[in-house]
């Protein structure tokens, strides 16, 4: 009850210093339109329309006002007003009118803090003095309400905590994170480009990003295949009128792309995969001594995301999502679901995220499908984690249209939540397509569907593994495993016939022939996170050994090549997730 009640008095904390910032703000600027200004995770923001572009060297004066109010300990007060008179009272804040209009009441509720005023549902904290540690962070672009069709407006966002340690711990952690952003990252390791001459939100793999990402797959391919998944491919274009059979062009259509016309008929470009796998499926007839049966693709999905939203790999508007379907009878589902949780967190292990949350989904405002069926998708999702004996959060609202779901969220190194797998179960699509197979009754029965990714899709999770290693990847996953820095241009051939050895061995080198100084060579290997740098002088071309440094700057000593190898395989073989 303690930590509720913190949690309850920050948000509200938080919330006061949005109305605080927002007395600040227009101190400055009297003319400033205002949009809204909610607590949020770790602190608050508001909307403003202002007569000019803020810079980030505003932030610091809209602070020292801040700063003022708070020291003046102006109490906050509530009051109700008609809606009538509220609307005449804001008649110069066009955004807060709209929003009075909306409301059903007749009256609403404003609160004061001095001479500022502001149409707010509270709570609030007592006066402007009990707001304590604050700092203000970013300023950046919103679209009134989301919709790109209204007007930007300029968000300041800030934090707020209850002390002074907590604030400074967390703009700690704010500035690891800055030096962690995969945007900044993936342009300084050369791993992939966002153009958007190419369009927002569409990803370019460069070749040392492709490379991670074919380890990636190639590792998911084998284990699925273990597991007796088959591999399949499907189109990236299907008829309209196959995602109105589904329900998503009803459920979904906010979503997908508009339709394009080819010779007279309707197609759009898939949000998903689904309905290719029913499609092979339904290209036999199926026993139910041949269920379940697997199919997983890396397959590449499109879907509509405001570009306000966008965010480098981890929202994009093309992603690869690592899928698999399963349908299996009735009896199997609980046992097919288990095997996918355990499937996904052996997954997270070797990756290297030992800390995660699991959110059991239920069913949402919009659904397909009857209350019963819900329930009983539910229910079996609910026993294979109890079974499992894992510790897990009821989100409620949160399935998918067509089913309850198990999300997985990944905790970065930072503590950071990232989406990951998710496990949704789907009564729906079989019946509408009619999914079935012959029961040893010899009549036909729905089969059971079972949608999943264990990774999540290809870019957030490249995005999340970035910012997890800071970029500096474990050896199985470094694009470059070992650089071999020649001091001088007489030990090339010795640096090559190294390379060729290694690459022979399956490591993946490269050689630095740079005619530049050897601390300079260390210095740019260890910036790109190279594993292990191979140093090559007189010395070690003599006595046929090599010098190997960790990028962490440990010294390896002198060894053998054959000895080098030795240390580096059986580390790469067992896909050790420990930072060097």
């Amino acid at each position: 009850m303690a930590a509720e009640g913190k949690e309850a008095r920050l948000e509200r904390m938080r919330h006061s210093a949005a109305h605080v910032m927002a007395e600040a703000v227009q101190s400055l600027f009297p003319e400033a339109k205002f949009g809204i200004g909610p607590a949020i995770e770790d602190g608050f923001y508001y909307d403003f329309e202002l007569p000019r572009t803020l810079a980030v060297e505003d932030l610091p004066v809209i602070e020292a006002r801040m700063k003022e109010i708070i020291a003046s300990d102006v109490p906050f007060a509530k009051e109700e007003m008609g809606k009538a008179k509220a609307l005449e009272f804001f008649s110069t804040q066009p955004y807060k009118l709209e929003l009075i209009r909306e409301l059903p009441d007749e009256t609403v509720t404003i609160y004061r803090q001095g001479s500022f005023v502001d149409l707010c549902r509270g709570p609030h904290v007592n006066a402007t003095g009990d707001i304590k540690a604050f700092k203000l962070t970013s300023v950046a672009g919103a679209y009134w309400r989301g919709d790109e069709k209204r007007p930007m407006l300029q968000r300041i966002y800030g934090v707020a905590f209850e002390t002074e340690t907590e604030l400074e711990d967390y703009l700690a952690r704010l500035a690891e994170a800055g030096k962690r952003d995969h945007r900044k990252l993936g342009k300084e390791l050369d791993l992939f480009s966002l153009h958007e001459e190419a369009g927002p939100g569409l990803v370019h793999w460069h070749p040392k990003g492709a490379l991670v990402r074919q380890i990636i797959e190639d590792f998911w391919k084998e284990e699925h295949r273990k597991r007796g998944y088959d591999i399949v491919y499907t189109p990236h274009i299907a008829k309209v009128d196959l995602w109105k059979t589904s329900g998503h062009w009803d459920f979904y259509r906010e979503n997908l792309y508009s339709p394009m016309d080819i010779e007279g008929q309707e197609y759009i470009i898939k949000p998903m995969n689904c309905l290719g796998h029913i499609l092979i499926y339904k290209t036999q007839l199926r026993s139910y001594r041949s269920l379940p049966l697997r199919y997983a693709e890396l397959g590449t999905v499109y879907r509509y995301e405001r570009s306000g939203v966008l965010h480098g790999l981890a929202r994009v508007r093309g992603f690869t999502q690592d899928d698999a379907h399963i349908f299996c009878r009735p009896d199997q589902l609980e046992a097919e679901v288990t095997e996918v949780v355990q499937l996904a967190r052996f997954m997270m292990h070797t990756f290297g995220f030992g800390n995660y949350e699991l959110l059991l989904s239920t069913r949402p405002e919009k659904y397909a499908g009857t209350i019963q069926v819900w329930e009983e998708a539910t229910e079996c999702l609910r026993k294979v984690l109890e079974g499992l004996k894992l510790d897990y959060t009821i989100d409620p609202g949160e399935g998918v249209f067509y089913g309850p779901k198990i999300d997985i969220k990944l905790r970065d190194a930072l503590g950071r939540l990232w989406q990951g797998p998710t496990i949704q179960v789907d009564f729906n699509l079989p019946q509408r397509f009619g999914v079935n197979y012959i029961g040893d009754d010899g009549s036909e029965h729905q089969v059971i569907m079972v949608h999943r990714t264990v990774l999540g899709s290809m870019e957030r999770f490249m995005a999340c593994l970035i910012e997890h290693y800071a970029g500096a990847f474990p050896v199985w996953l470094s694009p470059v495993q070992v650089v071999i820095i020649s001091i001088a241009d007489r030990h090339l051939d010795y640096a090559h016939q190294l390379a060729i050895e290694l690459r022979n061995n399956g490591i993946r080198v490269q050689v630095d022939e740079r005619s530049e100084r050897m601390n300079l060579k260390i210095r740019e290997a260890q910036l790109g996170k190279v594993p292990y740098m191979l140093v090559i002088g007189d010395k070690e071309l003599a006595a046929s050994t090599v010098s190997p440094r960790l990028r962490n700057g440990e010294d390896l000593g002198s060894l053998s090549l054959s000895e080098f190898v030795d240390r580096i395989k059986p580390i790469i073989e067992a896909k050790i997730s420990d930072k060097l």
